[in-house]
């Protein structure tokens, strides 16, 4: 059996995207009803890491009206917990490492569609930035709050 530990981190993208009313966008996952977060998934090999950032908020939310205000200054990064390893990404990473964007949302509400051919989401909703951590799993909420204090003053 392997070393569950040992495995690569998967090179991902997130997402936090605005509206006029400096609301942040979140998502609920279909596949953990508890958890809400804000749009986030997997940069392709050899594709750009802005573009992938644009597909993946395409992908899960239909949102194309957006400016790239910030692009993170570092990637950050986040372990599974033990009960996850092995079992998402079909067992082959232990967590993500991901540069983020903050997006101003230029559309309106009803261009948001989280009813896309592969869904992540069946609720979404704008919440406050103060918010986000509270509604976040566990073992992501220090990467939130890290993303959250980078991109707070470019809101």
């Amino acid at each position: 059996m392997k070393d569950l530990k040992n495995l690569p981190y998967r090179h991902g993208v997130g997402m936090m995207v605005f509206n006029d009313k400096k609301q942040i966008f979140v998502g609920k996952r279909i596949d953990n009803q508890e958890a809400w977060q804000m749009p986030q998934g997997g940069v392709d090999k050899g594709e750009n890491v802005e573009v992938a950032a644009k597909r993946e908020l395409y992908e899960e939310t239909g949102i194309q009206s957006i400016r790239i205000i910030k692009k993170s200054d570092k990637e950050y990064i986040y372990d599974l917990p033990d009960h996850l390893l092995g079992k998402i990404w079909k067992g082959k990473y232990k967590g993500q490492k991901q540069t983020w964007y903050l997006m101003k949302f230029l559309g309106p509400d009803s261009e948001i569609n989280i009813h896309q051919k592969h869904p992540e989401f069946n609720e979404w909703k704008w919440v406050s930035i103060d918010e986000l951590p509270n509604l976040i799993v566990s073992f992501k909420k220090d990467l939130y709050q890290a993303v959250i204090a980078e991109f707070t003053n470019s809101i």
